[in-house]
């Protein structure tokens, strides 16, 4: 099983400048590239400091002079707000500039505060339906004198300028979570990542089974890889490991904040949620959030990374995001890489 760092610029609070969560973003993934992950993640988002990423191609240009070994993916483009011919030529030129280390995740999207936003009267059902025809579409596009006429995308015969360097095409990964979407992204060739959020092992288990499904009802596709992502801390005490929790804890009650865009954002925050309401919630509490995710000293996480890597998974991403501080996401990382890594050596 391969690792790879998931990570975005994300703030609570305005207490911190873009300028140096940037620094800080860069000089995680300078870690992930020198301690040997195999790959770097960064997604797309809009309008939210909670999740500050408005265009994960321009990211990786950078993190491509900035590294020089590890894969760098999107993870994820949300479909709905590219267009086929603008994809398939800004992944290839991205493909160029970091010499063939680009891996391209898709997703449908989450937040309807990004729907409204760029596409009024979107919903996730119509984001899915974007996203099925935008695949195809861009694949198209790579191979050269594609025209499309579907329900979202019209064009003449266009082919993308420039091509990727990866021939035919970079590896396309889907965010799936129902069969049907397994069943999509396995049929299309595509790789597929998982998360099961704050759900816990039996999640990551039927998240599995959902993709041996899909894998069974198309045996004459070659059996794509699989990478599951989840929140993970390694601690260095009790007292550590206890803390990470809590502030995982922070961080879904303002997850969830965001998804159900009930409550008012201004200048890109969220309103402040108080710590009171978020210990009264038993549905994300620490102890919920230990237990579910990967949070623990060394020897717990490696115990729980040798399970996952017994279903089958192919990669285990490490989803930094978390509202604490950088120091302590750091620390982490570099236990992850020293003391959690070896253990997974050929």
């Amino acid at each position: 099983m391969k690792f790879s760092l998931f990570v975005h610029m994300e703030r609570l609070d305005a207490s911190q400048s873009h300028k140096s969560l940037y620094e800080e973003f860069v000089a995680l993934c300078e870690i992930a590239d020198k301690g040997g992950m195999h790959a770097i993640w960064t997604g797309e988002h809009h309008g939210m400091d909670f999740t500050i990423a408005p265009n994960p191609f321009v990211t990786i240009a950078d993190l491509a002079r900035r590294t020089s070994r590890a894969r760098l993916g999107t993870g994820t483009v949300i479909a709905p707000f590219w267009h086929p011919i603008k994809l398939a030529g800004e992944a290839a030129m991205a493909d160029i500039i970091c010499d063939g280390r680009l891996d391209i995740g898709i997703a449908r999207g989450a937040y309807s505060f990004e729907y409204e936003r760029l596409l009024p009267g979107l919903d996730a059902w119509g984001a899915g339906q974007r996203m099925r025809e935008l695949i195809p579409a861009v694949k198209g596009v790579w191979a050269g004198d594609y025209a499309h006429d579907g329900e979202f995308f019209k064009f003449p015969s266009t082919t993308s300028a420039p091509k990727p360097l990866q021939q035919p095409n970079p590896p396309i990964w889907v965010a799936a979570r129902d069969p049907n979407s397994h069943e999509f992204a396995v049929a299309n060739g595509c790789n597929v990542q998982v998360t099961p959020l704050w759900q816990g092992d039996d999640e990551v288990q039927s998240l599995m089974e959902r993709f041996n499904d899909a894998c069974t009802k198309n045996p004459e596709i070659e059996r794509p890889k699989i990478m599951l992502l989840r929140h993970t801390y390694v601690g260095s005490s009790e007292d550590d490991v206890a803390q990470a929790a809590h502030e995982l804890s922070t961080y879904y009650n303002y997850f969830f904040a965001w998804f159900k865009n009930e409550k008012p954002v201004t200048q890109g925050l969220i309103e402040r949620i108080p710590d009171e309401q978020i210990r009264a919630n038993a549905m994300l509490s620490d102890q919920v959030m230990r237990s579910n995710n990967v949070v623990g000293d060394a020897e717990t996480v490696i115990a729980r990374l040798k399970g996952y890597e017994a279903l089958g998974y192919d990669e285990y991403s490490f989803w930094i995001d978390t509202g604490m501080s950088f120091e302590r996401k750091k620390a982490s990382l570099e236990r992850f890489i020293t003391e959690v890594m070896p253990a997974f050596q050929e």
